[in-house]
């Protein structure tokens, strides 16, 4: 796909995740924003994957390991076609298939049940370990936040990542530098995460996680590497895309009245003009 295209897709994520916690009254809109530009990259261009077969074997995978980042995920599965845009406002309602943290029982495309922060990186790693002691070539992609990497549980599945030399691994930490209490420096400063995987033997690429055009060479340079996991930093702007959002750590996990809908909806529609105009 076009860059051009790529951000339109995005672009559709971000009202997919609005609309979903809007509708559900709960949820996490702010983290999800921010990386709904890798998630439209990984489900449109970079994945081996197929809607009409999703748990086909050499299938690549990915887990999210913020699980609670769960509306990004449903949009970019919906609209990808794992299942039908308009079932994206059941999000949390009771019945539904699209729950408040993803679960692989229940839902079409997603590979691992997640949301207890640091186990969905554990799960990522074991799977990449099977694909290599199983002989096979799938990848596997995970997607943590940068509040969630203060949990120790990250940093043993790293050590072990890095010592089994899992090149089929592609960690990507979601920089927005907000968490639920604040900056993530003052909570606790994960920084320099990049110092920390490379301690951890990982092959490290720091990236805009808004630049589609850096994000396609990172996983290039992923692919390429060998011997080495491999962990993309991106850097992103929470809640991107939603003016009020922006860079607010109270979006962290608070759906928009009817009121502030209508203003995020007009901040997409006026993006779509924008991307229609070529910009």
């Amino acid at each position: 796909m076009t860059n051009l295209e790529l951000k339109q897709k995005a672009n559709e994520v971000r009202k997919g995740i609005v609309t979903s916690v809007h509708s559900a009254k709960a949820g996490h809109p702010g983290g999800s924003l921010s990386a709904a530009d890798m998630f439209t990259f990984l489900y449109f261009e970079e994945m081996n994957i197929d809607p009409k077969d999703p748990k086909k074997e050499d299938r690549d995978r990915f887990v999210l390991s913020k699980g609670h980042t769960a509306p990004g995920l449903y949009s970019v599965l919906a609209n990808r076609g794992y299942f039908p845009v308009e079932d994206l406002t059941t999000l949390r309602k009771l019945g539904s298939y699209l729950q408040g943290h993803p679960c692989m029982q229940e839902t079409p495309g997603v590979d691992m049940s997640s949301g207890s922060l640091g186990q969905g990186i554990s799960a990522a790693v074991g799977m990449a370990l099977a694909a290599k002691m199983d002989n096979k070539d799938y990848r596997v992609y995970t997607l943590l936040g940068d509040g969630e990497i203060q949990e120790g549980q990250v940093w043993e599945a790293s050590m072990f990542a890095g010592a089994r030399k899992l090149d089929n691994l592609v960690v990507i930490v979601d920089n927005n530098g907000l968490q639920i209490d604040g900056k993530i420096e003052d909570v606790c400063s994960p920084y320099p995460i990049d110092k920390k995987f490379e301690a951890f033997n990982f092959n490290v690429i720091n990236i805009d996680g808004h630049d589609f055009d850096q994000i396609r060479s990172a996983m290039q340079a992923a692919k390429d590497c060998k011997g080495m996991p491999t962990a993309i930093i991106m850097k992103t702007t929470k809640g991107k895309g939603v003016s009020f959002m922006e860079n607010n750590a109270g979006w962290h996990g608070k759906a928009p009245n009817d009121e502030e809908y209508a203003t995020a909806m007009a901040d997409l529609a006026a993006i779509d003009e924008q991307l229609k105009e070529g910009n």
